[in-house]
């Protein structure tokens, strides 16, 4: 059985945090993304927003740190519930330009 876990978004920068470091030394990026599209749900056509909190490690985190609020890409990753949280966080694994 083949499970998959992928998520492509293409999505703003809406809140980027300071870029930290793991205790392990890998640099590591909190922050929240701003999705808004048209999607057909049942035949209709609706109005779609979402904000995601989402993480990156090592190099992507060093990437998006320098990336400007508000600028827009398409990001891969996947989805996970940290321990205790209640919510899913999107763990960013690549963006490029939209």
């Amino acid at each position: 059985m083949s499970l998959a876990n992928h998520l492509h978004l293409t999505a703003s920068v809406l809140e980027i945090e300071v870029l930290r470091y793991t205790p392990s030394g890998i640099p590591a990026l909190n922050c929240r993304l701003e999705h808004a599209s048209e999607m057909v749900e049942a035949g209709q056509l609706r109005q779609v927003k979402a904000v995601m909190k989402s993480v990156a490690f090592g190099a992507v985190a060093e990437q998006l740190a320098r990336q400007d609020i508000g600028s827009s890409w398409n990001f891969k990753g996947f989805v996970a519930t940290p321990r205790g949280a209640k919510h899913v966080v999107f763990h960013i694994q690549e963006f490029a330009q939209e």
